[in-house]
């Protein structure tokens, strides 16, 4: 055997494979102390450890079996992998709409290289059209590659050319918008890109995927069918985003750019509507709108790009015994804007007040959310909230905290003016500021959905 069949294993891996006459991409049947396992033997990164043996299941997960653990390995099979993804010329239909569909670095539909661990994304046309055929009978798509980051390297730099891509698409005469985006920090972006991208005449769709297109339980391929019908089709014309609504394969929820949040690290559904209820729900079979008080579509190409944006703007959640020093770090290092997340309804120690003071001393616009995400900061109710707005701290309302960050970053850029980002501050643009919670929102998370009602109606008079 050569060197190819062991593929970066190493050390005691190595020597387990070598023993039992295994090679890489081998069909096994493997006898360990925890039990019997069959699977296919996958190759690894030269840079992993050299203690495991990796088996793709049957079942399509994959599992590290430590080598010191394996009795014996028998080889059933052989089968070389092709990971190319099969490629297909996208059909174009005259009668369909045209929708593009931008990447900044979120793998939608992909392939894994397990020998390095990257996960490698389809995203021509013709990629997506052999991945996701479902497409074709929506729209005639487009893609533009943007960035290829990881989520949370996105950032002003990648915020503004998005929103600035998205301009030129919508001059264009584009039908609408999807915004391919690692779930991690998507919801900054739709926050962000509800300020920097307003009046849109069409959706701008951001989706994503908790699991990866290699495993069986992934969610890719229907949020993005669900994403680009809601870009060709839907009534909805602001920053949305699409993903799983119930942990079934049902339908996906569209919950508004400036509401929205990631709720779980890998939960299929975990993108919830907060202080709100969801715009609508889209599936195979259509529309379901919970709500009319949305931005409807148009048939126009008249849209406000407006991307001024100042990065010297942080985010300080409050903890017992925070130190004022946190606050003084962000004073001497000339920031300009700190949106604090404080407790209850809006609340820090008194040995902050001194660097809060300091702060709004040196002209240092400060703004108070919540730190339990539902509800309203209401500073006036205690002596402790009415005397951190003496120091110049300005209540956000219900804002969540980094929609308010995104938001005091774009007002910033406007104006040095603090009364002037006072204003635009408070004064909704996209859904941010709420005039109340829905009794059908926090109660069991996620009011408007047809089987929330029918609890509802069951059991809360």
């Amino acid at each position: 055997m050569s060197s190819e069949d062991y593929k970066g294993y190493r050390g005691a891996a190595l020597s387990t494979l070598k023993n039992f006459h295994v090679r890489v991409w081998s069909d096994v049947e493997v006898e360990t102390s925890r039990g019997k396992f069959t699977g296919i033997i996958l190759p690894r990164s030269e840079t992993a450890d050299d203690r495991h043996v990796v088996l793709k299941l049957r079942n399509g997960y994959n599992i590290g079996l430590a080598a010191d653990t394996i009795h014996a390995m028998k080889e059933t099979g052989y089968k070389k992998a092709n990971y190319k993804i099969p490629e297909k010329e996208f059909p174009y239909d005259p009668r369909k709409p045209r929708v593009k569909l931008f990447g900044t670095g979120g793998t939608i539909a992909s392939r894994l290289d397990y020998r390095t661990g990257a996960v490698i994304p389809a995203f021509s046309p013709g990629e997506l059209y052999g991945s996701v055929p479902e497409l074709a009978d929506i729209c005639n798509l487009e893609t533009e590659k943007l960035y290829g980051v990881f989520s949370e390297n996105m950032g002003p730099e990648q915020w503004i050319g998005t929103a600035e891509a998205i301009g030129r698409e919508i001059e264009k005469g584009v039908a609408g918008i999807v915004i391919g985006h690692g779930t991690d920090t998507m919801h900054h972006t739709a926050a962000i890109l509800s300020f920097m991208v307003q009046n849109s005449p069409v959706p701008i769709v951001m989706v994503g995927s908790q699991r990866s297109s290699d495993r069986p339980s992934s969610d890719a391929a229907i949020n993005l069918i669900n994403a680009t019908k809601t870009a060709a089709e839907s009534d909805i014309a602001e920053v949305v985003v699409c993903m799983f609504g119930p942990t079934s394969d049902r339908y996906d929820l569209l919950h508004r750019g400036t509401r929205v949040r990631k709720m779980h690290s890998s939960y299929r559904s975990t993108f919830r509507t907060i202080g709100d209820i969801p715009i609508a729900k889209v599936s195979t079979e259509g529309f379901v709108y919970f709500r009319d008080d949305y931005k409807h579509r148009r048939d126009d190409k008249n849209v406000t790009i407006n991307t001024a944006f100042e990065e010297k703007v942080s985010i300080v959640y409050y903890y017992p015994n925070m130190k004022p020093d946190i606050i003084e770090a962000l004073i001497d290092n000339d920031y300009k804007g700190i949106v604090i997340a404080g407790t209850g309804l809006g609340h820090v120690n008194k040995p902050l007040y001194p660097a809060l003071k300091k702060a709004r001393d040196k002209g240092i616009a400060i703004y108070m959310t919540v730190q339990t995400l539902w509800g309203y900061v209401q500073m006036y109710v205690y002596d402790t909230g009415r005397d951190i707005m003496e120091l110049g701290v300005i209540p956000a309302a219900n804002m969540l905290p980094e929609v308010a960050y995104g938001k005091l970053g774009w007002a910033l850029g406007q104006t040095s003016d603090l009364k002037e980002v006072k204003k635009i501050m408070l004064t909704p643009i996209a859904g941010e500021i709420t005039e109340r919670e829905p009794h059908n929102g926090y109660l069991i998370y996620q009011g408007g959905i047809p089987e929330v009602e029918e609890f509802i109606s069951r059991n809360w008079k």
